[in-house]
């Protein structure tokens, strides 16, 4: 069969697959600290036995856009956003650390601070956990001050600092469950006293919904014309079959 059905096809389950990262980035344009998927290809040339001058298409690893969403201010006390760079630090249910811009916080049944996800937010000195009945300040370098507990003289109580981290975006891949880590062998990010925080606001998405819009335009009819192919190939090899039966 000639080989541009398979070229053909390539670059139709291409379509599909960007399609779908398309999909689910505009599924995610109101999700807070969203970083939109890329998906990468590359083209592979068809070895055979005439010239190669066809490729096939390829999925390389998917990567991330890692420009800054916009801020909204929300007045909400546990509400974090990162300024610029910098990333917040979550425990994974392994004991492992990941990271997130998601800076819309909530404090446990036991007190911990967590991420609306439930995951528990790490602080320099390990645990986050905020006493009863306390109302809570963040500072800009991240120190949590909880006012209504601890020292009876100033009703207020240190109660730790975010651990803000600042590796690499080229050190850093998205998981099934949305965060990032770091690449297998490297160590965790240690903290980095120059990342800011804006309190009582959180970074919105930094999907555009215009420009994906237009991206899943073009992806289905990327994805018509690669069927076209396969169906001129189709018909380019039943007719070479008549001509062959027939003489």
């Amino acid at each position: 069969m000639d080989r541009m059905l398979y070229v053909a096809m390539s670059g139709a389950k291409q379509a599909m697959e960007q399609q779908a990262s398309v999909a689910n980035n505009m599924a995610n344009v109101s999700t807070p600290g969203f970083r939109a998927q890329i998906n990468s290809f590359r083209a592979v040339p068809v070895v055979g036995e005439e010239a190669p001058t066809r490729a096939f298409v390829a999925a390389t690893t998917p990567g991330a856009d890692f420009s800054h969403g916009p801020l909204t201010e929300t007045g909400r006390d546990l509400d974090v956003a990162v300024r610029g760079e910098g990333w917040l630090v979550v425990q994974t249910p392994g004991g492992g650390e990941a990271y997130t811009r998601v800076g819309n916080l909530q404090v446990g049944a036991d007190g911990q601070v967590m991420t609306m996800g439930a995951r528990p937010v790490v602080g320099d000195g390990g645990p986050l956990v905020i006493p009863p009945g306390s109302t809570v300040t963040i500072a800009s370098d991240g120190s949590i001050a909880a006012r209504g507990a601890g020292d009876p003289a100033t009703g207020v109580a240190e109660v730790g600092r975010l651990k803000l981290v600042n590796p690499s975006s080229a050190d850093l891949v998205r998981g099934d469950d949305g965060l990032f880590r770091m690449r297998d062998g490297l160590p965790p990010a240690p903290a980095d006293d120059s990342v800011v925080i804006a309190a009582g606001m959180v970074e919105g998405s930094n999907v555009n919904p215009v420009e994906a819009m237009v991206a899943m335009i073009a992806n289905g009819r990327s994805f018509e014309m690669q069927m076209k192919s396969i169906q001129t190939a189709d018909i380019n090899a039943q007719s070479a079959n008549k001509l062959l039966a027939y003489g």
